[in-house]
């Protein structure tokens, strides 16, 4: 049985292929990765994936039907599954909350993004009533931490959605966006800050599904 991770966000350039992209490519240093791409037709999981050739296997999915049965066709012969769900409040984003081991929503420090995530709040809630142990967190996405308002944002965000925030956040950097064109993840790259931000987020997560992926 794979331990499945979903990346969830309803606004669009929140920075979900981003997340899943370095998690997949993280995880799959030691453990056997499926990265399901359900944002089609922009697919820019499936292409960081084709341009990376590595390890990971690609799947794409365009309705929830779709998520199941490849869900269910690479269970058994993989230790993760990570899914990359469409930016929208669709079925997609019910089975990823239902199926899921830990849901990750990536969220930028402005005003906007948090705004349209608190539509997504009814979704999560609904979820729960028929599982109530969903694990569904916040990862601060483009973060500036010394900044005034990120930190005003921040307290907004708890305030208004009401979801357990991840401690380790991911800084503003043009680092995401070379390795992803490249097919890389930003542990692979030149930037060691945007490296280490991202292992630390990575064990992170660890420590939460209580699974080791991180070769020391």
């Amino acid at each position: 049985m794979a331990h499945i991770i979903s990346i969830i966000q309803v606004k669009g350039g929140a920075g979900r292929s981003t997340i899943a992209t370095n998690l997949a490519g993280l995880i799959s240093t030691s453990k056997k990765v499926a990265l399901i791409d359900c944002d089609m037709p922009q697919a820019t999981s499936a292409s960081w994936a084709a341009i990376r050739q590595s390890n990971i296997t690609i799947a794409t999915a365009t309705d929830h039907n779709q998520v199941v049965s490849e869900i269910q066709r690479l269970n058994d012969s993989h230790d993760f599954i990570v899914i990359d769900a469409p930016p929208r409040i669709a079925e997609i984003t019910k089975v990823a909350l239902m199926l899921s081991e830990l849901c990750l929503v990536p969220l930028g420090a402005s005003a906007a993004e948090i705004w349209a995530t608190s539509d997504l709040i009814k979704t999560i809630d609904a979820a729960k009533e028929l599982k109530a142990d969903i694990d569904v967190r916040i990862v601060w996405n483009r973060f500036r931490a010394s900044t005034r308002s990120a930190q005003e944002l921040s307290e907004a965000a708890h305030n208004e959605l009401s979801l357990k925030e991840l401690k380790n956040k991911l800084g503003y950097r043009v680092a995401y966006s070379e390795a992803l064109a490249r097919g890389m993840t930003v542990t692979e790259w030149t930037d060691k800050t945007a490296k280490s931000e991202m292992l630390s987020l990575g064990k992170e997560i660890e420590k939460l599904i209580k699974v080791k992926f991180i070769k020391d």
